[in-house]
């Protein structure tokens, strides 16, 4: 069955217009891959897992790095490469995603990649900062059997592509739940235009929380929600949003965009429990910094702080992340995991 976005069943979020994919990919330049494991091992074990990668541009990232930061709404997560993010305001890898456990194996990975496409790295040059994000994807996956290798990370970088996201139970989402029902990869965008200036904003989550009472279900025309799934009993979990743009902005302007990644979080129902990892990375590929260069200075262009078009991203940020968790429920398909567990994908059941 070819399930849908929640805009092709009739429910619509938020004032500003989509781009014309709906998803992260709008944003000039942005690529997306996957890496999607579903496999029965011994026993009662299963790995349902993956990798998904998010590049910034089509260029060479580190030789060209984009202008980044993050924002950590709770911290209960094991990302890696977040500290430089904040220090330097720059991003110069693609941002990862898979389960807490596969987090080495995929920044190895990264690193592979980026060593083969940059001979300087560690040796005429310094290292490179690798950013991964995970959420804990155990209920359905043997997530002690280390499923995920070097090689998926380089798999998932290698099938980025400007197409339509794919989205649902796939990449780093394949074994996620959401609202006890089955979860993972989520993408939107919205279009941005005043006084000319037209920008896009895009946003991909691996949705991977919340319990079902939380859900309110009826705000988007939902009836009659039932769901027996044992997943309903799983502690709570964890949510990776990623937000990129065209629109030129500093560091500083990006973090507060990743904060309003928080209030599409709150709207679809998450009460950001103490042991849930919620955290925003956000970046604007507008201009780029090069790696190398006998400048001084670097000259950059932002919009100014009091310009409506801020106010339009902020609120842009906002609808695009409620949107993306909900396209990650409506996307995702029945997912069965180890120990003969399975998740009920969100029925169709509107109004």
């Amino acid at each position: 069955m070819n399930r849908q976005k929640i805009r092709e069943l009739g429910v619509k979020i938020g004032a500003l217009p989509t781009g014309e994919k709906n998803c992260i990919t709008d944003v000039r330049s942005v690529l997306v891959g996957h890496s999607t494991i579903k496999e029965k091992l011994a026993g009662t074990d299963y790995a349902c897992t993956g990798v998904t990668a998010i590049l910034p541009h089509e260029g060479n990232i580190f030789q060209q790095k984009v202008i980044a930061n993050s924002y950590t709404i709770n911290g209960f997560g094991k990302t890696t490469g977040l500290v430089q993010v904040e220090e330097l305001g720059q991003l110069e890898s693609p941002i990862m995603l898979t389960n807490t456990f596969s987090v080495p194996a995929v920044a190895e990975g990264t690193l592979h990649y980026l060593l083969r496409e940059n001979s300087d790295i560690g040796d005429t040059t310094g290292t490179v900062n690798i950013v991964v994000g995970e959420c804990n994807d155990s209920y359905l996956n043997s997530i002690r059997q280390l499923n995920v290798t070097k090689e998926h990370a380089i798999q998932a970088i290698r099938n980025a592509s400007q197409d339509r996201v794919e989205e649902g139970a796939v990449g780093g989402g394949t074994g996620m739940v959401c609202f006890g029902f089955k979860g993972g990869i989520g993408s939107s965008s919205r279009i941005v235009s005043s006084n000319e200036k037209c920008y896009t904003l895009g946003c991909l989550v691996q949705a991977n929380f919340g319990k079902k009472e939380e859900f309110p279900y009826l705000r988007y025309g939902l009836k009659n929600l039932e769901n027996n799934s044992t997943a309903s009993k799983q502690p709570p979990g964890s949510i990776i949003i990623v937000i990129a743009t065209d629109a030129p902005l500093d560091a500083r302007q990006l973090k507060r965009i990743a904060k309003r990644a928080s209030v599409g979080l709150s709207r679809v129902g998450s009460n950001i429990h103490n042991g849930s990892g919620d955290i925003v990375i956000a970046f604007s590929n507008a201009q780029t910094i090069p790696h190398n260069s006998s400048d001084v200075l670097e000259t950059l262009t932002f919009l100014r702080d009091d310009s409506e078009c801020m106010n339009l991203l902020f609120q842009a940020a906002a609808e695009a992340t409620e949107e993306a968790i909900l396209n990650a429920l409506t996307k995702a398909t029945t997912t069965k995991g180890r120990n003969g567990r399975k998740v009920e994908q969100l029925p169709y059941n509107f109004k």
